[in-house]
């Protein structure tokens, strides 16, 4: 089919311009990953705080031993520094609840390591061929991209544990901007059927599972203008959300059953008050801000509740992406051009989502708003390949995953950089999740 989708303008970039992106791109995750693992002591990085995740010094050795393998050995054709680490640093080898008894690097030796690792990899940047034909690898700075993207990930999956620890406060941000006025924005809006392009063929540093781009049919459907809210899930609850078996699917029932579900992770009742716990803050949960850490199973409950559902990926993705002016399917909600600070809620910027409504700058065609940043939306879709679907560079990082085991998140969160969130990117994960920064918003049949 012709891509309709918006081309990406590395394509079009001179060599020392992509070097120059790729080099702002990993320098921006390692500053990112030093915050995240200087902020706490050895005890908290080499600690595990919940069985869901690794110790944070797993991940820092984990990022360092995978730019070792991606960009020294598979790109520049090096010997390896530390083979017999490659094991340790396995996250298929070993699952997450037994790290802890692995002889993983000191917090001292990970960070020489990973510093060691950077140095090489920086000298290989300033001599790899990034423009023309090249290695698949290489071309458009695509190793140096993945690379980027999967530290970012993981920095995303710290934030996490920084959620997870106990103790005090840590970290720091400035708090979202708020809306500029009342917002008067129609609850939901249409988006008409039709055909529209998914997925990309063009982004440069797209990964696999975004790819290709191909025609998807959509019926028309009305979707939300805006994440569900903390409020407005509080109704949820308040009707009797989490004691109505008829809401929940039989899954999501036996989960809500076994482990005493009331509310949101990090939520509880005091005096009469809904509070919660944001790294090492307890908070009176505030109404305007979307509903956060969140399963699929708590957001598809909620949407039958309120006799909605869950959007299919595809809707989610022409709610997002469709220009009907044009045909074309844009790179953002907001057009072809990379994300600002007044476009979205991205880069760890925040410490939350902003309040519904904010971003007016950020939305799409259709007129929904904050599809990019503030909270990963689950959608109602299986993880599954795209038509045409190939692996690469590695079938781990998709293609084990497909099927009906995990559910499609899109759009990103606060804790999201820029260099791994576009329309086309694709998260995924198991249904019971409430850890991640995880939210949703719903639709129905137009």
């Amino acid at each position: 089919m012709t891509d309709t989708s918006a081309p990406h303008p590395g394509g079009e970039l001179d060599a020392e311009t992509l070097r120059e992106r790729a080099l702002a791109a990993l320098l921006t995750a390692r500053e990112r990953t030093a915050l995240l693992t200087d902020s706490v002591d050895d005890h908290d990085l080499t600690a595990q705080h919940s069985p869901l995740m690794s110790p944070l010094v797993w991940d820092l050795a984990h990022i360092g031993n995978q730019e070792e393998l991606w960009l020294l050995r598979a790109v520049g054709g090096r010997e390896a520094m530390r083979p017999e680490i490659d094991g340790l640093y396995d996250a298929f080898e070993h699952p997450r609840a037994s790290r802890p008894s692995l002889p993983l690097l000191a917090p001292a030796e990970a960070r020489v390591y990973a510093a060691d690792v950077r140095g090489r990899a920086l000298d290989i940047l300033g001599a790899a061929p990034l423009h023309g034909g090249g290695r698949p690898l290489e071309r458009a700075g695509f190793a140096f991209g993945m690379v980027a993207q999967h530290e970012q990930q993981h920095d995303e999956t710290m934030l996490i544990t920084h959620q997870l620890r106990s103790g005090p406060a840590v970290l720091s941000a400035p708090e979202p901007p708020e809306p500029a006025g009342p917002v008067t924005l129609p609850s939901e809006v249409l988006v008409p059927g039709g055909p529209f392009t998914m997925g990309t063929s063009t982004e440069p540093w797209a990964l696999d599972n975004e790819r290709p781009a191909h025609r998807r049919e959509v019926a028309a459907f009305h979707i939300d203008t805006a994440p569900v809210t903390c409020g407005a899930y509080r109704r949820f609850i308040e009707d009797g959300g989490y004691t109505e078996e008829r809401w929940w699917a039989p899954e999501g029932w036996a989960m809500v059953r076994e482990h005493e579900l009331t509310a949101p992770l990090f939520w509880h009742r005091d005096s009469g008050q809904w509070l919660r716990r944001r790294f090492g803050v307890t908070e009176a949960v505030r109404a305007d801000e979307p509903v956060l850490h969140v399963s699929w199973y708590e957001a598809d409950a909620y949407a039958r509740w309120a006799g909605r559902r869950l959007p299919t990926e595809p809707e989610w993705e022409k709610a997002a992406r469709h220009d009907p002016a044009s045909g074309r399917s844009l790179r953002y909600p907001w057009g072809d051009e990379d994300p600002t600070p007044e476009r979205a809620n991205l880069g760890q910027r925040h410490l939350r989502p902003a309040a519904a409504g904010a971003y007016p700058g950020g939305r799409s065609p259709a007129g929904a708003g904050q599809l990019i940043g503030d909270v990963w939306e689950w959608t109602s879709s299986d993880f599954l390949p795209y038509p045409g679907f190939a692996a690469f560079p590695y079938r781990e990082y998709s293609e084990v995953f497909f099927g009906p085991g995990h559910k499609v998140l899109r759009g990103g969160s606060f804790a999201v950089d820029p260099v791994a969130c576009r329309g086309t990117f694709r998260n995924w994960d198991l249904p019971v999740r409430r850890q991640i920064f995880s939210g949703f918003r719903t639709a129905r049949d137009a």
